[in-house]
């Protein structure tokens, strides 16, 4: 197993009355034993026609896996999860008290998926961020990611890119939208500032020249964060190989089911834009494939909406960033436990409150519980792998 010299976060920023708190990553982690790497001559050879063809996934896995624990305790502290849609419009947030202005989101979604607090992190907090991202980046150095099972070799791509994301916007931030803002003269999304195995690399490299092309299960749409509201949820937990097809569903099923996945205009099946960009991959004969693909994971609500309609398009989107603060500075308002909070941060965390205090009145779960894959005698030793 390669494993982090970090066992614990070293430092920790509590926020809003400890609603949730931040866990910072400090210090780069350790390789532990691994399996040969190809031959420089076998690389260059394969670098010549297409040098993503070097990440193919192998026939014959190696028994290794990667310990993710640092991230999945800042994962769980970083993130604020918006608990399941209640596919309603929550209707425009409340100006200041005492004021006219209004701080934050506006947008229907925001209610929905998770949200981070990009506002509260300093330079040593980014600069972690940095470290943790190079720091995935050289556990290929030595070991072929493409030698690992499949699940385990996924794991790595989603974090990988995820982590990238988060540092970047946090480099970054105050930004409104992500997929406004470039990196060295090229679109977030394009910026090739990830390096594995001397591929220089984009977060959509990742996602189409890597998992696209070799899974093709399309729930792995859900497992790479865009930064947005309207995209899937970053998750609370960091993938790897037990629990990575589990949390796929998760997302899955969260997003089907929310206001940013499908809605339902007149005769038409609105769905998210999301399924428009991936549909090369996933969804050639696109309107029959995505209605296939969302019966998998809708309730009653979405259920009746794809019963119901007879048209459909991929027009619902929302590039606003995913950050409790609405990507903007805002000058404190009032302490909290000593804390001083930006006002965009406490309308909305009234906002989400209030959400959750109308789903216990109305007996709606607020959470669900994830179980990774428990083995039984006679389980093929492929359960559970995302193909």
């Amino acid at each position: 197993m390669i494993r982090s010299r970090r066992t614990q976060p070293e430092r920790l920023l509590r926020l809003t009355g400890g609603i949730f708190a931040a866990a910072l990553l400090a210090a780069p982690a350790s390789i532990g034993a691994i399996a040969p790497a190809q031959s420089a001559e076998t690389s260059a050879q394969q670098s010549l026609s297409d040098p993503f063809v070097a990440f193919a996934p192998g026939q014959n896995p190696i028994d290794h896996t990667i310990d993710y624990s640092i991230w999945d305790e800042a994962m769980s502290s970083l993130v604020l999860s918006m608990g399941p849609s209640l596919r309603k419009n929550p209707g425009r947030p409340d100006p200041i008290f005492g004021t006219r202005r209004q701080y934050g989101h506006v947008s229907r979604y925001r209610l929905e998926g998770s949200l981070m607090a990009f506002s509260f992190m300093n330079n040593e907090i980014k600069a972690s961020f940095t470290e943790y991202r190079q720091d995935l980046q050289s556990v290929a150095d030595g070991l072929d990611i493409q030698s690992l099972p499949r699940n385990e070799q996924l794991a790595y791509w989603l974090n990988l890119h995820n982590v990238a994301l988060v540092e970047q916007i946090a480099l970054n931030w105050p930004m409104r939208q992500p997929r406004e803002f470039e990196l060295d003269g090229a679109p977030l999304d394009e910026a090739k500032f990830i390096t594995v195995k001397g591929i220089a690399m984009s977060l959509r490299d990742i996602r189409e020249k890597i998992v696209y092309r070799h899974w093709k299960n399309p729930k792995v749409i859900y497992g790479f964060w865009r930064g947005e509201i309207g995209g899937p949820a970053l998750q609370r937990k960091a993938f790897n190989a037990k629990n990575v097809s589990q949390l796929l569903d998760k997302a899955a099923r969260e997003f089907v089911n929310s206001l940013r996945g499908t809605q339902k205009y007149g005769s038409k099946l609105q769905v998210s834009t999301l399924y428009a960009e991936t549909a090369p991959f996933f969804f050639p004969n696109m309107e029959t494939d995505v209605r296939n693909h969302i019966a998998e994971y809708a309730n009653g609500d979405v259920q009746a909406i794809l019963d119901k309609t007879s048209k459909f398009e991929a027009t619902v989107r929302e590039h606003d960033i995913a950050d409790i603060s609405g990507g903007a500075r805002q000058p404190p308002i009032f302490g909290t436990g000593g804390m001083r909070v930006p006002p965009a941060m406490a309308t909305m965390l009234q906002q989400r409150r209030r959400k959750f205090d109308i789903m216990i009145r109305e007996g709606v779960r607020t959470g669900t519980v994830t179980f990774s894959n428990i083995d039984l005698p006679g389980d093929p030793d492929n359960k559970g792998e995302v193909e």
